[in-house]
C-alpha cells in the first residue's frame, strides 16, 4: 500500500494548537467603527440657541415660542397683545372724542355735534356750562391716561415674551438628570478623643453628601 506524499498526517500538537487559535478568534472583542457605518445613525437632540430664539421674540411677536416649539404659550401670549390692542384703539378714540368735545366747549361751541353725542340733553339743559366743561376735561384726561397705561402693557407683554423666550431656551442647556441628587441621612461620627482621659468615642449627627 502505497502512501501519497501530499496528505499530511494531523499530530495531536497541531490539533490542540488550531483549536486554541479557533478559541482566541472567538473571545476576542468586536469592534464597530461607528463613523464608517452608514447604516447605524444615532438621534441627535434639538437644543434651541438662546440669541436666536431672542431675536426671532423681538422681530416677530411669539416668534420665540415658535422657535423654541412651546406652541402652547402663543394663546397666553396673543391673547395679551389682542386685549392690550384693543384698549389701546378704545381708549385712544375716546380720548378723541373728548378732547373735541373740550375744544368746542371752551368755545362755546354748545351745539356741536361732539358734545351732542356724548353729553345727554337733559344734563346739558340743567347743568352749567362751566360744570360741563369741567366734565369735559376730565374724562379726556382720564381716557389719556388709560391710553398711556395700554401703550405700557403691550409693552410689557412684548417684553415678557422676549424674556420667556431667551430664559426657556437657556434653560433647555440645564441638565435635570437623576445624576445631580443631595442626600442628608443621619450618621454615627467617630470622634478621635473625648473629654474624659483622651478616649475615643461616638456621636451622632447628619450625613450630606452631593452627587454629580
Amino acid at each position: 500500500m502505497q502512501v501519497n506524499d501530499s496528505i499530511l498526517l494531523a499530530t495531536p500538537d497541531s490539533i490542540d494548537v488550531a483549536n486554541r487559535q479557533q478559541l482566541m478568534q472567538l473571545e476576542s472583542p468586536v469592534v464597530i467603527d461607528v463613523k464608517n457605518a452608514d447604516s447605524i445613525q444615532l438621534p441627535k437632540q434639538w437644543i434651541p440657541n438662546p440669541t436666536k430664539a431672542t431675536w426671532m421674540a423681538l422681530v416677530f411677536p411669539g416668534g420665540g415660542q415658535i422657535y423654541n416649539k412651546k406652541y402652547w404659550k402663543l394663546p397666553i401670549f396673543y391673547a395679551g397683545f389682542a386685549g392690550c390692542a384693543y384698549a389701546l384703539t378704545w381708549n385712544n378714540r375716546m380720548y378723541k372724542d373728548y378732547s373735541s368735545a373740550y375744544k368746542d366747549a371752551v368755545n362755546n361751541n354748545w351745539t356741536a355735534k361732539s358734545i351732542t353725542e356724548l353729553i345727554p340733553k337733559r344734563y346739558l339743559e340743567r347743568t352749567s356750562s362751566t360744570q360741563v366743561t369741567e366734565l369735559l376735561r376730565k374724562r379726556k384726561d382720564t381716557y389719556r391716561r388709560y391710553r398711556d397705561i395700554s401703550v405700557f402693557a403691550f409693552i410689557a407683554v412684548y417684553a415678557l415674551s422676549v424674556i420667556d423666550a431667551y430664559v426657556d431656551a437657556e434653560l433647555s442647556n440645564f441638565d435635570i438628570s437623576p445624576d445631580l441628587s443631595m442626600r442628608v441621612k443621619p450618621a454615627v461620627i467617630d470622634n478621635q478623643w473625648s473629654s474624659r482621659g483622651g478616649l475615643k468615642n461616638q456621636a451622632v449627627g447628619l450625613e450630606c453628601s452631593l452627587e454629580f
